[in-house]
């Protein structure tokens, strides 16, 4: 019966990625989690709101959705950026986060002229030291929204206060 159990467990290690046997042998955890909240929308495809993993918050592309009505939210580059960065801040609440711990945004925009006026709503959600960020002019985004936001959060006992 023991080697029975102990072949079991090695067909599924040896199954393994082996970024996970490595941080199994050094007798690291990777954790996952999914976030969901319904202050947000539901994702419209197969990927989470969000995912916690090992001291970050990975939180999908957020387009301007109203989580009541699942609608596109606004007709300008305001309205949608406001829209997008509530989105964002409800799911990095679910998740135990907030917009200060954000070390990394990327923004899709579809049309470049729109920089600026977003950015002007952008800084609102922010403290400083703001995050890190790219930027991008993109053909389209989904439902032909104006503007999409995915960002990567610190998050756990590895958060460390800033101080100014």
């Amino acid at each position: 019966m023991k080697r029975r159990k102990f072949l079991l467990f090695l067909g599924i290690f040896s199954s393994l990625p082996s970024r996970l046997k490595s941080a199994l042998r050094q007798g690291r955890m990777i954790m996952k989690k999914a976030i969901q909240t319904d202050r947000a929308p539901r994702a419209i495809g197969p990927y989470s709101q969000a995912i916690k993993a090992n001291g970050f918050i990975f939180v999908s592309g957020q387009i301007p959705l109203d989580p009541a009505t699942g609608e596109i939210a606004g007709t300008t580059i305001e309205e949608q950026t406001h829209r997008v960065l509530k989105n964002i801040q409800a799911i990095l609440e679910a998740a135990g986060s907030s917009m200060s711990d954000v070390v990394k945004a990327t923004v899709y925009l579809a049309d470049l002229n729109d920089f600026s006026r977003m950015n002007t709503i952008y800084a609102q959600y922010f403290p400083e030291p703001f995050p890190a960020r790219a930027a991008f002019q993109v053909v389209r985004l989904p439902r032909d929204v104006k503007i999409e936001i995915e960002v990567i959060a610190a998050s756990g006992p590895e958060v460390i206060p800033v101080v100014k």
